[in-house]
């Protein structure tokens, strides 16, 4: 193999993978959302932080997944980058 996405597409191939990396799928889009949201609003973890109260360290756990947020701690979050939170079932 010669680069990670030959590695990627010959592990999706095998349907109990496949299954597991889908299932995760909502988490790294909520973990995705956070972050592109933080960039588009020009902030940084710190200036985030102090704008909600939450910790710098906590923000950088839940980007980088080893943390799962509730729903009032993505309320916090909206809330520092001036947004709205919206959940919605497709």
């Amino acid at each position: 193999m010669s680069s990670y996405n030959d590695f990627f597409q010959e592990q999706m191939r095998d349907p109990e993978v496949k299954a597991e990396y889908d299932a995760l799928e909502p988490e790294f889009s909520i973990i995705q959302a956070i972050i592109d949201a933080r960039k588009e609003s020009g902030l940084t973890q710190k200036e985030l932080a102090s704008r909600t109260g939450i910790a710098q360290a906590d923000i950088s756990k839940l980007e980088r997944g080893n943390a799962n947020p509730s729903l009032r701690t993505l309320q916090r979050l909206a809330n520092g980058m001036g947004r709205k939170l919206k959940i919605s079932f497709c």
